[in-house]
């Protein structure tokens, strides 16, 4: 494989990060897939991981001054895309907040290079959007300008009850809504191709139909 997007679902699945099966999801649907980004959680797995949202971004072709990862996953992950674009040529500070601010020491509830500039928000996935509008709040408070999400894995996912979905997806509506790109390593779309590629595992393409029905349910 020698498309970037179908190599990176190739190493979640190797890595068990992309599962297949029956997952209950937080909008309690039934999914057949699932994707932890918390999994990855070994030295190799992260380094190929930071490799993939660094050339990601690269290629992207977006103009950034720095990275900023949310609390929780987001902190590992901006950190470890710092240290990937580094090794490609492209030197990149990066910042973090925490859950609750800090009354000693450096203090406050941001941690590492001070925000300024154009902002890239690195993240596993959008759900809600939650963590994205925190961190575009957090990033324009201190008067710098996200430009840019950067996800691991768009679901292509439409939200709301069965007979109440919204016409667009969660990344669409923060993209919408913040009039900022979200760009995606891979996506449900991506995803499908990998089940019906014929280098494809014959135990991955049997799921090949449920991931097709969701899609067709559920996808934008």
């Amino acid at each position: 494989m020698n498309n970037l997007r179908q190599q990176f679902i190739a190493f979640s699945v190797s890595a068990g990060v992309l599962r297949f099966g029956e997952f209950s999801t937080k909008a309690g649907r039934l999914s057949p897939y699932f994707f932890n980004a918390g999994l990855f959680h070994d030295g190799a797995t992260l380094a190929q991981l930071a490799q993939f949202y660094a050339q990601t971004l690269i290629d992207s072709g977006i103009e950034f001054d720095m990275l900023f990862g949310p609390a929780y996953k987001g902190i590992t992950l901006a950190s470890a895309t710092a240290v990937a674009l580094a090794g490609k040529g492209h030197n990149t500070s990066f910042a973090y907040n925490r859950k609750e601010a800090k009354d000693h020491g450096e203090g406050g509830t941001i941690v590492g290079a001070k925000l300024a500039g154009k902002v890239v928000i690195i993240d596993d996935v959008i759900s809600a959007g939650t963590s994205v509008r925190e961190s575009v709040d957090m990033i324009r408070a201190a008067g710098a300008e996200p430009c840019a999400v950067l996800i691991a894995l768009d679901r292509m996912e439409r939200s709301g009850k069965d007979g109440e979905l919204s016409p667009s997806s969660a990344v669409q509506q923060v993209s919408q809504e913040f009039n900022i790109p979200v760009v995606s390593i891979g996506n449900l779309e991506d995803l499908f191709t990998y089940l019906n590629a014929a280098g494809a595992d014959p135990e991955m393409a049997r799921f090949k139909d449920a991931v097709s029905a969701y899609r067709t349910r559920y996808g934008v």
